[in-house]
């Protein structure tokens, strides 16, 4: 289902997975930046001009999502810049310029990243994570912002560990002092006022080296407890960040053999995993 920061709507409607990529084929490009931007874009709008669309099934105000799947990717050409809060801000404010019945419109993108190969023409897929961000902007010109990153898959060797949890006869798990954790981490984060969303992409850099820091440097004795670390982290250090939401998943693999903590045979886990998450405000 879909939510609106700005509270829930009669009806709203609009297009989703709009892809677009925009090239930079000739190298000009902004210095650090990268030449091959891609997104997976939502747009959805409401207004009172569609509600006969609804009752009636007269469609005189009504904009088709054909039309906005091409407004999407036309308008990503005339995008001069590489986050993605300020590509969503970029096309809420031309789709609103554009259409005046639209009372409200919210504008989701989710990054396809390409890294290069080591050269300026070569590239293959980034990731597993994506950066996402979400922006919705009414007719009186308040705006509300949130940005995040999915899909982080974590592996640690050693140094985790989960014992002394409550035992009874529902208990099978052993106390585990040092196990290899396979984790996986979605976060999102508001920000401590919406001109702190724009800053070129800084914040999400700095998110993404801090779930890598904190993951690589502290040896934990659980996931809530490197969780928490990460949100505490990032609320001292991020300033731009008001409110973040962390959720992670134990998705430990399966012991087939080990050798004492020095060597192990491992598989996927099977499918039901512990999930967990955590909201932290400034």
């Amino acid at each position: 289902m879909n939510t609106f920061a700005s509270g829930p709507k009669r009806s709203y409607y609009g297009k989703g997975d709009v892809i677009a990529y925009r090239l930079h084929r000739d190298g000009n490009h902004a210095a650090g930046e990268n030449p091959v931007f891609g997104a997976n874009v939502k747009i959805l709008i409401y207004g009172d001009a569609f509600w006969p669309t609804y009752t009636t099934g007269d469609n005189t105000g009504l904009i088709a999502t054909d039309s906005m799947k091409n407004f999407v990717q036309r308008e990503t050409m005339n995008f001069p810049g590489y986050d993605l809060e300020s590509y969503c801000q970029f096309l809420a404010e031309k789709f609103l310029a554009k259409y005046p019945q639209v009372e409200g419109a919210q504008l989701s993108a989710v990054s396809i990243p390409y890294e290069p190969l080591g050269g300026a023409v070569t590239y293959a897929p980034g990731g597993p994570d994506r950066a996402f961000a979400s922006i919705e902007l009414t007719r009186d010109g308040s705006a509300t912002t949130r940005s995040g990153i999915t899909g982080f898959r974590l592996l640690r060797l050693n140094g985790s560990a989960f014992k002394g949890f409550v035992r009874d006869e529902y208990t099978t798990l052993p106390d585990i002092t040092n196990r290899p954790l396979n984790m996986w981490l979605d976060l999102d984060w508001t920000y401590t006022s919406n001109e702190a969303a724009f800053g070129g992409g800084a914040v999400t850099k700095q998110v993404r080296k801090i779930v890598h820091d904190v993951f690589a440097g502290f040896a934990s004795g659980s996931i809530q407890q490197i969780i928490y670390q990460m949100g505490e982290k990032m609320l001292a250090e991020i300033p731009a960040i008001s409110e973040i939401h962390l959720e992670g998943n134990n998705r430990t693999w399966d012991t087939i053999s080990e050798q004492g903590d020095s060597l192990g045979i491992y598989t996927d886990a099977r499918p039901p995993y512990g999930c967990l998450g955590l909201t932290m405000k400034r």
